[in-house]
């Protein structure tokens, strides 16, 4: 969850971790992460892209794209409008070029903020593309999940997009393309089972809420006694399904390295061959 603020101008924040009061300068100086027990708040899409990649390289693509109530979904119309007041977005992906250490990469991030970052045809049709152009242009794809899975407004419309993110995963590994994926909090349900969970590194921001059935679902489900820990970044790590859990302040320079072990900075010279000869 995002930071709490309170009054007196606005200078204190409480962490939704620990409910400490936290001054404002220093939390925005820690990237919006509790300094007293490492809670990392929620972030919008594009305060996440100018904090981990090169200052001004980030370029939205797929900008034109709007979800439709097809299935006349009660108040589902009055929603997408209210969450477009509220985040001044057009759904709950943010897609498009960018570079990480000079060396370009096609990327998508979700924002919670709009319907919980549910995954409907616009967000499923960003993610594809993304990886869509991964694949054409060479270029390695990152793509940072915040989820609390398909959008049941659109009903098996959102759920079309799981196997449709998953068939353009496998465009990238055709050519050899890496794909990055990044668990923030939440990474649930349909997004998880599907492209999330199928990129060739994960990685995850510390004490992600990571699942397929929320713990609603779980107890309704009469399942019984589970970890403490169950459902966390942590908890998935131990159990080998996340190969590094990495801090917000750490984040752009393991993607930087990742990327270039990878080969990222090969696909310079080869994304640029690729481009000459589409042209």
């Amino acid at each position: 969850m995002s930071a709490k603020s309170l009054k007196q101008g606005d200078a204190f924040l409480q962490c939704q971790g620990c409910k400490k009061i936290l001054f404002r300068v220093d939390f925005e100086q820690n990237l919006h992460v509790c300094g007293y027990c490492n809670h990392h708040h929620r972030i919008p899409a594009l305060t996440r892209m100018r904090w981990t990649f090169d200052e001004d390289s980030f370029e939205e693509l797929d900008t034109d794209l709007r979800s439709l109530d097809t299935l006349k979904f009660p108040e589902y119309a009055e929603k997408l409008v209210a969450a477009e007041e509220k985040t001044r977005m057009h759904d709950s992906i943010v897609s498009g070029r960018a570079k990480l250490d000079d060396m370009p990469v096609s990327v998508a991030v979700a924002d919670f903020s709009f319907m919980g970052g549910s995954m409907g045809s616009v967000a499923g049709e960003k993610i594809t593309r993304t990886l869509e152009r991964a694949a054409q242009q060479r270029i390695p794809a990152i793509i940072f999940c915040a989820s609390g899975g398909a959008r049941m407004q659109e009903g098996i419309l959102s759920l079309m997009q799981m196997a449709k993110t998953s068939a353009a995963v496998q465009q990238c590994r055709e050519v050899g393309v890496p794909y990055i994926c990044v668990f923030t909090d939440p990474t649930m349900a349909g997004v998880l089972a599907s492209y999330a969970s199928i990129a060739d590194v994960i990685v995850a921001e510390p004490k992600s809420l990571v699942g397929f059935a929320g713990a609603r679902v779980a107890k309704q489900a009469g399942v019984g006694k589970v970890p403490d820990d169950f459902q966390t970044a942590e908890f998935v790590f131990k159990h080998g399904m996340i190969d590094a859990i990495v801090p917000r302040k750490e984040m752009r320079a393991t993607l930087t390295s990742l990327v270039k072990t990878l080969g990222g900075h090969l696909f310079l010279s080869l994304g640029s061959v690729v481009k000459e000869k589409m042209a």
